[in-house]
This record gives C-alpha cells, structure tokens and sequence, in this order.
C-alpha cells in the first residue's frame, strides 16, 4: 500500500487507474461507429500492482454516453480502494480506426491526453499526462470488458474486469 503522505504517488495511481477506463472497449463484431452500443452502466472489480510488488483491489462504475453517430464517447468514472477515490471523466473520438481524447481527474484537477487504434473488438492506447504514460490494452466480448495496464511509474500495471448493468 502506498503511503498517504506522498501525493506524487497518489496522482499517478489516479492516473494510471483512470486511465484504465478511458475507453469503454468494442463489441466483439466489428461495427462501423466503435462506441456503438456501448452506452450505459459498467462496474466491476480488478487489482493494480505496485511498483514494490504489493497489490490491492480496486472497485469501479463507469457511465458511458456515445454520440448519435456513435464515433463520440463521453465517460464518467468513479473508483476506489480502501486507501483512495477518484472521480474521472473523458471525451473520446474515432475516425478511421484512430482514437483521441482527453480526460480530467477531477478531484485533484489532473489532466491528460489519449491515442491510439481500435479494430477487432480491441482497443490499444497509449494515455499521457505531464510525468506519465501507460499501455493501455481493453477487449470487450459482449457484455463484459478485460483492461490491462502497463506502466514504468510507481503503478507496473493493473487488470480490470467489467460487466454492463
């Protein structure tokens, strides 16, 4: 568990976890607008691992709201541990299989950018913010929703597991 008193590390765990959640994933057929009926409620449960080796749980509920040409995704996401919370939300585009958008955790007014590709039912991003970066991978097979993160900082990675209400 990290230490409450090293606000550092408390934001890049926002942040690596926040971004986790960024994308909401694709259905496992391929579909012409990517955030396509993906709108409503998600929640579910993971672990995140600590640079020390050390893990804990983490509990999340995503709300996700698509444009009406389904290339635009709004998301709020909440998340908590037993040691933090926080509270994020993001805008999303595609176009032609390329993801971009920006997110804000807005408990502690951070901010950040997203990039990457989507296609097979498979989002891969690389999600940024001043001093840091992970890996993002997420895959959606119908209602339920995997997310992997790798990073270099303070969080090595963290998995997620997700199912729409």
């Amino acid at each position: 568990m990290i230490a409450r008193t090293r606000p550092a590390s408390a934001l890049l765990r926002t942040a690596m976890l926040g971004a986790a959640m960024l994308l909401p994933g694709l259905p496992a057929h391929a579909q012409t607008a990517p955030f396509a009926g993906m709108a409503g409620v998600w929640s579910g449960a993971g672990t995140i691992t600590l640079d020390g080796g050390a893990s804990e749980r983490i509990r999340c509920r995503a709300t996700y709201a698509v444009s009406r040409d389904g290339n635009g995704l709004n998301q709020s996401l909440v998340c908590a541990s037993d040691s933090y919370k926080f509270d994020l939300r993001s805008d999303i585009v595609a176009s032609n299989g390329a993801l971009s958008g920006s997110w804000t955790e807005t408990s502690r007014n951070v901010s950040g950018s997203l990039e990457g590709r989507a296609g097979g039912g498979r989002f891969n991003v690389v999600v940024s913010a001043p001093a840091f970066s992970a890996n993002v991978s997420l895959t959606t097979q119908g209602n339920k929703q995997t997310v992997s993160i790798s990073s270099q900082g303070q969080i090595k990675g963290a998995t997620i597991s997700l199912s729409r209400s």
